[in-house]
């Protein structure tokens, strides 16, 4: 490395934010940009750890190590500390096609699996890597780059999340024709309605799709597939379909008055938001408003905390964030040593700004929802209960604790419970194979699916997970559609001599 004492002489200096009372008042990204004596600082605490399990992308009896994209991080590191700043792009440019959607919104399981962080705090990999991007972008180094050869071969992606955008980019620099087909009238998928401006600002993904358009990928919006476009319609057109519609089912709260008025999914509530900002809501999406009201957010995770900060923005006049897992440790537990995830507790942006607004932190661990009361067809309260975890079948399940019942004053409930798979109608329409789970069936090591010409990729085969995940497989079942299309095309020019 660049300064092998690095590590020695700096310490980790995280992104600040903005502060609370000026960024909930927008939606703009809340972080405050970072300076290149910092960010030079920060990689020299790569610490040429020999044997670096940062790029690792593997996962070990379900915990992940490292980054599932393979990026070359001591070397984009050692790029970036020596002034390189191209050099270091270039180098993430071969494993990663979106840095600028990762360095926003991954967890950053690099840090998770750093060296360095195995005794002190990680080196600031996901912040150096978005100072990288950030700067080839605000200074005009990032050019579209049009394939010179063209394979003649048709490839549909459909879905334009994270994994069929990444899908798509792949597929066109490796020569096909690429068609992607969106059923909504943006491209991005969750990147684009499911995750808050502050957090992701449109123009960023709106301006990563316009470079791609510009490499000759031909986005079709307003177009679900199965229904505006018949399967056997596609599957005439194109030599090969790659499915990337990721796990859209939500899980529902089932409990009595679930179906009330003011009871919303976080897909609803995000994407209602969103619109709003982007000046596209319908009538009914402009209904789906905080403002003045007590809400209460069932889930603690990303999506939950996303569910508070949008809360807060839109002015709500309490949040509540309901968690049925108890809070994890602060520092890691002895069955989650380095270098698998760090299983800690974690403070998200939204959780700060109710604390600064309110006076508390808005989680509430250990309880779950027992029925949502109402009052001419409105949700009016919240009844909760406090549960324990208990095994029973060799199986942990929450039992809800008799007496420990209370009510919460709430008009407005948003359910961010996460998701249990993909949405089947399509799925039935091709007639695929699922998995146990109901996902498509389809392995990781050629991508496809029952039907010859159809693969997958994605929340939709792998079941819902991050945005970095999603963006690996897109990749390489890119690269696998690619190589059966190539070795068909052979075999008839064999079959021809």
């Amino acid at each position: 490395m660049g300064k092998p004492t690095g590590f020695m002489e700096y310490e980790r200096v995280d992104v600040e934010y903005r502060p609370v009372g000026e960024r909930v008042c927008d939606y703009s990204d809340f972080t405050m940009p970072v300076d290149r004596e910092t960010i030079t600082r920060q990689s020299a605490r790569c610490m040429d750890c020999g044997v670096s399990f940062c790029h690792a992308g593997i996962v070990v009896e379900g915990n992940p190590i490292g980054c599932p994209l393979g990026n070359l991080i001591p070397e984009i590191n050692d790029l970036v500390y020596n002034g390189d700043i191209e050099g270091a792009y270039d180098r993430m440019s071969r494993t990663h096609p979106f840095p600028e959607f990762t360095s926003r919104v991954c967890p950053a399981l690099c840090e998770g699996s750093c060296t360095l962080g195995e005794h002190e705090l990680p080196v600031t990999i996901k912040n150096i890597e978005r100072y990288v991007i950030d700067y080839m972008i605000e200074n005009g180094r990032i050019r579209p780059k049009v394939p010179l050869v063209r394979t003649g071969r048709k490839v549909a992606v459909v879905g334009s999340g994270p994994s069929g955008l990444a899908c798509a980019d792949m597929l066109n620099h490796l020569g096909n024709d690429v068609t992607v087909f969106e059923r909504a009238d943006r491209p991005g998928g969750l990147l684009m309605y499911g995750i808050p401006n502050m957090k992701l600002e449109k123009s960023v993904v709106a301006d990563r799709i316009r470079m791609m358009a510009e490499e000759n990928v031909k986005f079709v919006l307003g177009a679900e597939v199965g229904l505006d476009m018949p399967v056997i319609r596609l599957m005439n057109e194109f030599d090969a379909i790659v499915l990337c519609c990721g796990a859209t089912n939500e899980r529902r709260l089932d409990v009595k008055g679930s179906d009330l008025k003011g009871v919303h999914t976080a897909i609803q509530f995000l994407s209602a938001s969103t619109r709003r900002i982007l000046g596209l809501a319908t009538r009914d999406e402009n209904q789906i408003d905080a403002r003045g009201r007590s809400v209460v957010v069932v889930g603690g995770g990303d999506t939950g905390a996303d569910c508070v900060g949008t809360s807060i923005r839109q002015k709500a006049a309490s949040v509540v964030q309901l968690e049925i897992m108890p809070a994890s440790p602060e520092n890691r537990a002895g069955s989650n040593p380095w270098p698998l995830w760090p299983r800690v507790l974690r403070t998200e942006y939204g959780q700060y700004e109710s604390l600064e607004i309110f006076g508390e932190d808005p989680r509430r661990y250990l309880t779950t929802v027992k029925e949502i009361k109402g009052e001419k067809g409105r949700v009016s309260s919240v009844v909760t209960v406090n549960v324990e975890w208990v095994r029973e079948n060799g199986m942990l399940t929450p039992k809800p604790i008799e007496g420990t019942e209370k009510e919460l004053p709430a008009d407005m409930v948003v359910t961010a419970m996460g998701f249990t798979g993909p949405e089947r109608a399509l799925i039935d329409q091709f007639q695929i194979e699922v998995d146990a789970r109901g996902n498509v069936a389809a392995n990781d090591v050629n991508y496809k699916s029952s039907l010859l010409t159809v693969f997958a990729a994605g929340d939709m085969r792998r079941g819902p997970s991050l945005v970095v995940w999603a963006i690996y497989e897109g990749r390489h079942a890119a690269i696998e559609c690619d190589r059966y299309l190539s070795e068909e095309k052979n075999e008839k020019i064999a079959s021809l001599i």
